[in-house]
């Protein structure tokens, strides 16, 4: 194959790639007052990136590095849309603080191209450098506001834990080459055909806690709860959407291709981290007062979720997975975009407290967040609750019924904290009206409320179909 048809095959990250050496440039000569333009540029390179992906040709290249299969696809088209809509809701908060910079966009950019190389990765040594692509670019997008010391502590904190788990991560990898032979994923799943002996089997322990903190699950979930609060309200929306599906899509292919003969010994310790991850974010979640705090431990929860689909080893789980992770992606930036507009005499309402009465002040506001707190509930016919049923059914038919079974009853638990919001909004005195509300994290709320009911019902008929043929790739 051609360089040129190899770089085809890959086209969707050159756009990305170029598009941010263009735009590096258009931002140092035109300062700040440049950044409306590059925010704008970058949405249009990401847009163009996602549908590029959808019909960019199959194949692995770069010696089977890098691999664009049905799986990638989706993954990608679903990661480049989200990180534009990040873009969208970061420049608007920015400007509402007189704090634009041309940068915020770039790094969203670079954290884009860094998901994409997650989700087309072959082998180890290409998994790595996506993950640390896109970290690198978290880890300055979470200290943001440099002149904010919540801020200043979220990015340190989540620099020093994720150089921890990148440390794990590449020390497992080194394990898994040096007694297996290669780093291709196709190589390793050949000399561990019939399971993976003690060598092989540290290594891929250490690399699975490596990855276990890039989604955030327990029990290396520490950073979580502290970067959500401190960091950038739309750089947290930005955090639990594109990269918790890229480091999951990442997930499901290094142990479904890499490691199929090993199904009995890695679904025993997928199953113990969803297990301590579904309690964790249900119990601590119950005694948060700060909403995006709350949001971190229910993200520690539906990671938990997801790796539950995981451990079904088969087909049914790699597609309740993609389906859960979709539909979670949209209700969790539907989320944030609702912290993102509302501010009461130019606070942030991100408490409890703050949205006491909300449905006197802004009903429709109001509404927006009960059909999102619905939704994670997993009542149906809302998003959570088709998430959760694929993924507790792949579980249930794989013989896995102990951890669905728990990952139920964690549900109903968690429902109480989303009910306690409800009961805010609607029941309890209103502390005042909220600022005028901006546009566009206005439209991006309402937009997931909307898909919430009766959008997801349209939806899914695209959905599982799609998360099923690309979940042939993984299996």
């Amino acid at each position: 194959m051609s360089l040129i048809d190899q770089l085809h095959v890959a086209l969707p990250e050159v756009i990305l790639a170029v598009s941010v050496l263009i735009l590096i440039v258009v931002g140092a000569f035109g300062g700040q007052k440049s950044s409306l333009l590059v925010s704008g540029l970058s949405v249009v390179a990401l847009i163009s990136a996602s549908i590029t992906a959808a019909f960019a040709p199959f194949g692995d290249i770069f010696q089977g590095g890098f691999l664009n299969d049905q799986a990638a696809t989706y993954a990608k088209v679903a990661i480049y849309a989200m990180s534009a809509v990040a873009v969208v809701l970061g420049h608007g908060w920015l400007a509402r603080l007189n704090a634009r910079q041309f940068e915020y966009p770039l790094l969203i950019l670079l954290a884009a191209l860094g998901m994409g190389m997650m989700a087309s990765a072959g082998d180890l040594i290409s998994l790595y450098m996506g993950v640390e692509l896109h970290s690198l670019a978290l880890y300055v997008l979470a200290a943001f506001r440099r002149d904010d010391p919540k801020a200043s502590e979220a990015g340190l904190k989540y620099f020093v834990l994720g150089a921890l788990s990148s440390g794990l991560l590449l020390y497992g990898a080194s394990l898994i080459y040096g007694f297996a032979g290669s780093t291709r994923f196709d190589d390793i799943a050949t000399a561990v055909s019939t399971g993976a002996d003690t060598g092989v089997l540290f290594g891929l322990v250490f690399l699975i806690c490596g990855l276990a903190f890039k989604v955030s699950a327990a029990p290396f979930h520490m950073w979580t709860p502290d970067v959500y609060e401190g960091a950038p309200t739309p750089v947290v929306a930005f955090f639990t959407a594109a990269p918790k599906l890229a480091a999951m899509v990442m997930f499901a292919r290094v142990l479904y291709e890499a490691f199929p003969g090993a199904l009995d010994q890695w679904r025993q310790v997928i199953m113990v981290i969803a297990g301590i991850s579904v309690i964790v974010g249900a119990l601590a979640g119950l005694v948060q007062q700060n909403l995006k705090r709350l949001l971190a431990y229910s993200s520690i929860a539906n990671m938990g979720y997801a790796l539950i689909g995981l451990s079904a080893g088969n087909g049914d789980g790699a597609q309740a997975v993609l389906i859960f992770m979709t539909l979670y992606m949209i209700d969790t930036t539907g989320f944030f975009a609702v912290l993102t507009s509302l501010r009461r005499k130019g606070v942030a309402m991100e408490t409890l407290t703050s949205m006491s009465g909300l449905s006197r002040t802004h009903p429709a506001m109001a509404l927006t967040l009960t059909a999102l707190c619905v939704s994670a509930m997993g009542i149906p016919p809302f998003p959570g609750f088709f998430g959760k049923y694929f993924v507790f059914k792949a579980a249930i038919d794989a013989g896995q019924w102990p951890v669905a079974v728990l990952g139920l009853v964690t549900s109903v638990i968690a429902a109480f904290y989303y009910l306690r919001l409800v009961k805010v909004m609607w029941l309890d005195p209103s502390e005042g009206a909220p600022d005028k509300l901006p546009f566009d994290a206005k439209v991006i709320a309402y937009a997931a409320a909307l898909f919430a009911l009766p959008g997801v019902i349209i939806a899914l008929r695209w959905i599982e179909p799609l998360a099923a043929n690309a979940a042939t790739a993984l299996n």
